[in-house]
C-alpha cells in the first residue's frame, strides 16, 4: 500500500478503520457501534468463561466435522469429474447452481429432513463449504499434463494408484485452494446453522446477546469469528503456497 509515494505497511488500513471506529464509538452516535476499545475489553472479559468455551467446542465440532465431510466427499468429486467427461457434464450444472444459490433457503429443507440437532447443522456446513472444493479440485485435474497420466498407465498403474501418485500431488495447489475457501465459506455455514437451526454454540450467543443488547459482547463474538477466520485464511494459505511448485512440476 502506498500514500503519496511511501510505502505503509499492510496493517495500515486496518489501524485507520479501527481510529475511525474508535472515534465513531467515542462520539456516542449509535448505540449499536461501541468504541472498539471497550469491545477488546469485553472480549478479553468473555473469552476465558465457561459459557464461551462451551459454545466455541460446539462451535468448532460442527465445524471440524462439516469441513471434513465436505473435503472428504469433495477432492474426490471433483477429480471424478475432471477426469470424466461424462461425470462433468452430468453434474457441474448442479455444482454451479448449489454455488451460485442462497444456501440459506434450503436450511429449512434440512431441518425437515433431518431435524433440528446437530447433525442438520453439521450437513448445513457441510453443503455450504463442499462446491468450492469439488470446483477447485475439478480445475486441477483438468490443468494435469496428459502425459503424466500416460506415463502411470505405460508403467501399470491402476486407477487408485493414478488417482494417489499422480492426480492428487499434480492438482494439488488447486485442491489447497478450494480447501481454503472452502474453510471459509464453512465458518458462515456453521453459525447460520447455529442460528436458524437449533440455537446452540455461538448461535445461542448471538441470540443472547442480541435479544439484550449487549452491544459489546456481540461485536466481541464477531470480532473473534472474523479473527478465526482470518487466521484459517492465513494458514491455508501458507500451505498453499508450499506447495506450488507441484504446479510448475505438471506442466
Amino acid at each position: 500500500m502506498r500514500l503519496f509515494g511511501i510505502k505503509l505497511p499492510m496493517m495500515t488500513s486496518l489501524i485507520i478503520w479501527a481510529i475511525i471506529w474508535e472515534l465513531i464509538g467515542q462520539f456516542e452516535l449509535s448505540i449499536l457501534l461501541p468504541p472498539l476499545s471497550d469491545i477488546i475489553v469485553r472480549m478479553v472479559e468473555v473469552i476465558p468463561t465457561a459459557t464461551f468455551m462451551k459454545a466455541a467446542w460446539i462451535t468448532a465440532k460442527c465445524f471440524l466435522v462439516g469441513t471434513g465431510l465436505a473435503i472428504a466427499a469433495g477432492i474426490p468429486l471433483g477429480i471424478l469429474m475432471g477426469r470424466s467427461v461424462l461425470a462433468d457434464r452430468m453434474l457441474l450444472p448442479w455444482v454451479n447452481m448449489f454455488l451460485s444459490a442462497p444456501l440459506t433457503a434450503l436450511v429449512p429443507i434440512l431441518m425437515t429432513l433431518f431435524g433440528f440437532g446437530v447433525k442438520t447443522i453439521i450437513l448445513t456446513t457441510m453443503l455450504f463449504a463442499i462446491w468450492i472444493i469439488v470446483l477447485d479440485a475439478r480445475a486441477g485435474v483438468m490443468n494435469i499434463t496428459p502425459s503424466l497420466v500416460e506415463m502411470a498407465q505405460s508403467f501399470g498403474a491402476n486407477r487408485w494408484q493414478s488417482f494417489t501418485k499422480i492426480y492428487i500431488w499434480a492438482a494439488l495447489p488447486e485442491i489447497l485452494a478450494g480447501i481454503r475457501l472452502g474453510c471459509i465459506r464453512s465458518v458462515k455455514g456453521v453459525i447460520i446453522g447455529q442460528l436458524l437451526v437449533s440455537i446452540v454454540g455461538f448461535g445461542r450467543l448471538f441470540e443472547l446477546y442480541s435479544s439484550n443488547f449487549l452491544m459489546e459482547h456481540m461485536w466481541a463474538l464477531l470480532l473473534f469469528l472474523f479473527f478465526f477466520a482470518f487466521l484459517i485464511a492465513e494458514g491455508l494459505g501458507m500451505i498453499e503456497r508450499k506447495f506450488e511448485y507441484y504446479a510448475a512440476a505438471r506442466n
